[in-house]
């Protein structure tokens, strides 16, 4: 089972930028189609954005998302990114990486998440 470390998160005002990494050690993303996740307090795990494993397929959960996040993967360096723009107070919520999952199997362990909290 492979690794993830994300980092990148903060603490930022409503209208900021944030880019979250995601490091996977232990396998490689280039194989899988790998997604964002995020969880707020009180609420269940819910899919940010995904990714094919070539970059070619690209999908958004909401039409907000899709406006203001940009979801990135350089599988040279195995590694992927969420380039986060305008954040908004409903932004808030820790985010996690792993592969894009349609059975509930993910082919990495959950990391530890980053803490991305947006004040208004």
């Amino acid at each position: 089972q492979g690794q993830l470390d994300e980092s990148g998160g903060g603490l930022v005002q409503a209208g900021s930028s944030l880019r979250l990494s995601c490091a996977a050690s232990g396998r490689n993303i280039s194989d899988y189609n790998m997604a964002w996740y995020r969880q707020a307090p009180g609420k269940e795990r819910e899919i940010v954005a995904s990714i094919s494993w070539s970059g070619a397929n690209i999908n958004y959960a909401t039409y907000s998302v899709k406006h203001r996040f940009t979801i990135i993967r350089d599988n040279a360096k195995n590694t992927m990114y969420l380039q986060m723009n305008s954040l908004d107070p409903a932004d808030t919520a820790m985010y996690y990486c792993n592969s894009d999952s349609n059975n509930g199997t993910y082919y990495f362990n959950w990391g530890q998440g980053t803490q991305v909290t947006v004040s208004s």
